[in-house]
């Protein structure tokens, strides 16, 4: 009998079960740590500013704002925006698809040229 408990085939062993839940923990949490240093808003190491637009043009948009440590949410309330204002300029959309802003000439721009 004691010779038999000598010839047990590896597959009984009960420790080769926890290494192999090792092996799938350390690949786990190498992917985690991939995943955390490819997204921009995550990475703490990351000091670059970073602006995220989620599904743009619809009522479920958001946008995701990181200066330096400090991230800001805004929702998109589905509102038209309102405010008081004095128009700016006129924007042109080229054949090209460029877009050319054409400011408005206001009293600033009326004053006398200098000598």
């Amino acid at each position: 009998m004691a010779l038999k408990l000598l010839h047990e085939p590896e597959t009984e062993d009960p420790i080769l079960s926890v290494v192999n839940l090792i092996d799938i923990f350390l690949v786990v949490i190498a992917a985690l740590l991939i995943t955390v240093a490819k997204n921009p808003l995550m990475n703490p190491f990351s000091h670059q500013d970073v602006t995220v637009i989620t599904d743009p043009g619809k009522p479920s948009m958001e946008v995701v704002v990181k200066k330096g440590e400090k991230i800001e949410k805004y929702k998109a309330s589905g509102a038209i925006g309102e405010g008081q204002g004095a128009k700016a300029g006129t924007a042109y959309r080229m054949q090209d698809g460029s877009i050319v802003y054409v400011p408005e000439a206001g009293p600033a721009d009326t004053a006398a040229p200098a000598p």
